[in-house]
């Protein structure tokens, strides 16, 4: 049973923090690391990984350092996000090289091609494969020595609807026979498919942990923001701010239209239509405007 431990971790490049003061464990099955571009996810696994040491605090593979320990890449596969790969070489001849890297032979690597469904493809130059397709050779390339702990950063980006499907059926996988496996990403759809369990980190700071149920109600918790405009904007905010549901609003003449923070979801949602109704106004655009995924971890940074 592998089990990764980041305990106080912080990361920094010159007067830049890329990640600040991170503690979690990352244990057998599925875990997502989300957060938005620019989080520190990928600083984050070059930790997990050794090749890159903490500024403070400590990364531990079943109490081992991670940073400067060669024995621990027996027991960790890595998908890294960047495309720097050879070119040159076929998807075979890429996968053979990280064989005889761990001393073992083509049958090693062969199953590693089979597994992630690239044999039509093997004996092709990588410089003609799609971007999808550098995606699973490189994913051959990380389970040629049948690592216990998979580090995956972004691994689908520029995946085709089918191999998505194909790549998260061979994680959840590994996750039920007991591996460790971390994938990051900031689509919050991929995480709620696979991941049993998230850390969501923003800024480079742990945001939130726990199951996705968990994860997705301190998000629809939040306070909402919305732009509305309607036939009479000032009759309309003087019967919202009376009720509990909101807890702002403002009116931007500028935009012609009422700007309002509303702390409960779905009294709000039924509030709207029925005051409106009441008071004989006609909504002309209801929009939410802080809906984007930076604004709802931003939230959670704060919660």
């Amino acid at each position: 049973m592998t089990t990764l431990t980041i305990d106080h971790v912080s990361r920094w490049f010159g007067n830049v923090v890329a990640v600040n003061d991170i503690t979690m464990t990352i244990g057998p099955g599925v875990t997502g690391l989300l957060g938005p571009n620019g989080a520190g996810k990928s600083t984050l696994i070059n930790m997990m990984g050794g090749f890159l040491a903490p500024s403070t605090g400590t990364v531990t593979l079943d109490g081992e350092p991670t940073w400067r320990n060669e024995d621990i890449y027996r027991h960790i596969g890595i998908v890294p996000e960047r495309e720097a790969m050879y070119d040159f070489l076929t998807g075979r001849e890429f996968v053979l090289a990280n064989a005889e890297l761990h001393g073992l032979g083509p049958k090693a690597a062969d199953r590693a091609l089979a597994t992630v469904e690239m044999e039509y493809a093997q004996d092709r130059k990588i410089s003609t494969y799609s971007k999808g397709m550098r995606q699973r050779v490189k994913m051959a390339s990380a389970l040629v020595h049948d690592p216990s702990l998979l580090l995956l950063d972004e691994p689908f980006n520029g995946m085709d609807p089918r191999q998505r499907m194909q790549l998260m059926d061979l994680l959840r996988r590994m996750g039920d026979e007991g591996r460790t496996v971390l994938f990051s990403s900031h689509i919050l759809e991929e995480v709620e498919q696979l991941a049993a369990h998230i850390e969501v980190i923003v800024a480079g700071r742990h945001a939130a942990s726990g199951d996705f149920r968990r994860i997705r109600r301190l998000m629809t918790d939040r306070p909402h923001r919305y732009l509305v405009r309607s036939s009479d904007d000032r009759a309309l905010a003087a019967a919202l701010i009376a009720d509990p549901s909101t807890s702002g609003i403002e009116v931007d003449l500028a935009e012609g239209a009422l700007r309002v923070q509303a702390v409960d979801f779905g009294r709000f949602t039924a509030l709207l239509p029925k005051v409106a109704r009441e008071h004989g106004i006609r909504l002309l655009t209801v929009s939410p405007s802080d809906e984007s995924l930076e604004s709802v971890f931003s939230y959670l940074v704060a919660a």
